[in-house]
């Protein structure tokens, strides 16, 4: 008796998604995800078949005031090169080839996995954009998180603001502005950016008793990372209790919290600005502002299926966006 290996679609799998009629129904993807910060980020090529090296400054030269008859020491600036590794994220899905074929739709068949793993592979990406660490899996490149996780002696410390949370159920806001000279993500040198997707066709596979059967297989690939060139253009709001958030006692306060982010920045013309943060802080923010009757929101009123809908769609100009891959149980950042 051959048994079926989990990560095979069965005969129960593919009843499950066809219509009475036979056709393949639209799925209601409820574990789809909104992580806006695929949609901002700005990728680029780097310059090594593994990775991007950048050269960053880490010191301004001497200067000095001269008098008339005397020189002045020659001096210079410091500078330190720092590679940033990319990832491979990949995954493969397999149908058998009669599975496929018993009602003749499928390519329809087929698409309908393919979007759950586009939807996977996105949501990975997401998750190590933030948490990705490679002293706990060195598969992985380093989140934002990681680089911003220490407040007391980290150099880049005046970037982290404490929203006083002490628990483990605390939840970040970030402010990133996103350009090839501040904070992007390479991808390997001579590859391609995004997520790829190859339908590898007809193979011929292998079940668990080594036994030869047909087989649809599609191959997907993406190949990341993340650069923060210039940790200033970063910031990390931490330490944001989530329940006192909700309970609105002793909550954060997330306008005067993001008023004070936006001055961490040095120049918003450098890229484009964008706050992210996960769904409870979005829609505690929203509350927030109304009780303060704040102005600083920028909202767009258009039409949902029920009716007339507002969006928040900015603070101070800055987008916010919405990342459900961001944790409400990070521990606190000190």
């Amino acid at each position: 008796m051959v048994t079926l290996t989990s990560g095979q679609l069965t005969l129960a799998d593919w009843a499950k998604r066809l219509n009475p009629d036979g056709s393949i129904p639209v799925i209601a993807e409820l574990l789809s995800q909104t992580n806006a910060i695929l949609e901002d980020a700005v990728f680029q090529e780097g310059n090594l078949p593994t990775g991007h090296r950048v050269m960053i400054r880490t010191g301004l030269p001497a200067v000095y005031f001269r008098s008339i008859n005397q020189g002045v020491p020659v001096s210079k600036s410091t500078t330190v090169q720092v590679d940033e590794a990319t990832s491979m994220l990949e995954a493969y899905a397999r149908i058998d080839k009669d599975l496929a074929e018993l009602n003749g739709n499928t390519a329809a068949f087929r698409m309908s996995e393919d979007s759950a793993f586009i939807e996977g592979m996105s949501q990975a990406q997401a998750y190590t954009m933030f948490y990705g660490n490679p002293s706990v899996d060195p598969r992985q490149y380093l989140g934002l998180a990681a680089r911003y996780g220490a407040i007391s002696g980290a150099g880049n410390a005046q970037n982290i603001i404490d929203a006083g949370g002490t628990a483990s159920n605390n939840a970040s806001v970030y402010l990133v502005v996103w350009d090839d000279e501040t904070v992007f993500c390479p991808f390997p040198k001579g590859s391609v950016a995004g997520l790829l997707h190859e339908d590898q066709g007809q193979l011929t596979v292998y079940d668990a008793s080594n036994n030869p059967y047909q087989a649809y297989q599609s191959h997907y690939q993406w190949k990341n990372g993340l650069c923060v060139k210039d940790w200033r253009y970063v910031v990390r709001i931490a330490n944001i209790n989530v329940a006192n958030l909700t309970a609105q006692s002793g909550a954060a306060d997330l306008v005067t919290l993001m008023s004070r982010a936006l001055d961490r920045i040095p120049n918003f013309g450098k890229g484009k600005a964008a706050f992210y943060m996960n769904r409870t802080v979005y829609s505690m923010l929203r509350v927030q502002a109304l009780n303060k009757s704040s102005m600083v929101f920028g909202i767009e009123k258009g039409l949902n299926q029920f009716g007339n809908s507002t969006s928040w769609t900015s603070f101070e100009g800055v987008p916010l966006r919405r990342v459900d891959q961001l944790l409400n149980t990070e521990s606190r950042v000190v």
